[in-house]
């Protein structure tokens, strides 16, 4: 929420076609609407958020503008409609709530832009938001919050990003694994030959019968209950 000593936020000319989504949408869900996006539920419409948020992905990794536009429209699509459904809930809420509730959570937590406090550079704006989130949703761990469905690799690099942030200083494997996993990295050059080596991995563990993925999950929840082990 602002402060007494905030400064107004600006006015934004733009919007209008925001609302023109809302409208259209709105009319699909009505009756005499749509019978498919009549039927849907948040339940249903799961595989589809995944599925924009992955293409919007490969549009960002793969620089395409044209594509990164087109994508994140699905993926506003997915919010509007989500939030559409969430007006014929049994406690309603609808598109305002959702951005209201991101505009005080941005306010709130940037108090150094919108109130008095003051900050240093990205990484020391970065820790001051993690501590007002975990203050406000009343956390223990740094690993609350973290969904543990994430994609293997990024939920490693999260888990691992947030016990460094939050003092936590354990090694991620045994001290020679570790030791093989930094030299194996010191070989590679640039990006593409990590690439290839974390894929060879993958591949050798393919032709010993074991499955990368949920060998990594399995060493992430050991990473995670050690993480809250040190906490405790």
């Amino acid at each position: 929420m602002m402060t007494e000593h905030s400064d107004p936020l600006p006015t934004s000319s733009g919007g209008e076609a925001l609302l023109e989504l809302v409208a259209v949408m709105d009319r699909l869900r009505s009756p005499g609407g749509c019978p498919w996006d009549a039927e849907q539920t948040h339940q249903s419409l799961v595989e589809y958020l995944i599925e924009e948020t992955y293409e919007a992905i490969e549009a960002i990794d793969t620089n395409d503008d044209v594509a990164m536009r087109e994508e994140l429209g699905d993926l506003l699509l997915q919010v509007v409609f989500h939030s559409r459904i969430g007006e014929e809930a049994t406690n309603p809420w609808n598109i305002d709530d959702v951005a209201r509730g991101i505009t005080e959570k941005l306010i709130s937590r940037h108090d150094y832009v919108f109130g008095d406090a003051t900050i240093g550079d990205a990484a020391e704006s970065e820790r001051a938001w993690q501590l007002k989130k975990a203050a406000e949703k009343g956390r223990s761990s740094v690993t609350d919050g973290v969904p543990m469905a994430m994609p293997s690799l990024v939920l490693a690099a999260k888990l691992i990003r947030r016990a460094q942030r939050g003092g936590v200083e354990i090694e991620c494997a045994p001290p020679e694994r570790t030791a093989q996993a930094e030299r194996a990295v010191e070989t590679t050059a640039n990006e593409h030959e990590f690439g290839q080596l974390l894929f060879a991995l993958v591949a050798a563990g393919e032709r010993h019968g074991l499955d990368a993925d949920a060998c990594l999950r399995k060493a992430i929840r050991d990473f995670r209950d050690q993480v809250i082990e040190v906490e405790d």
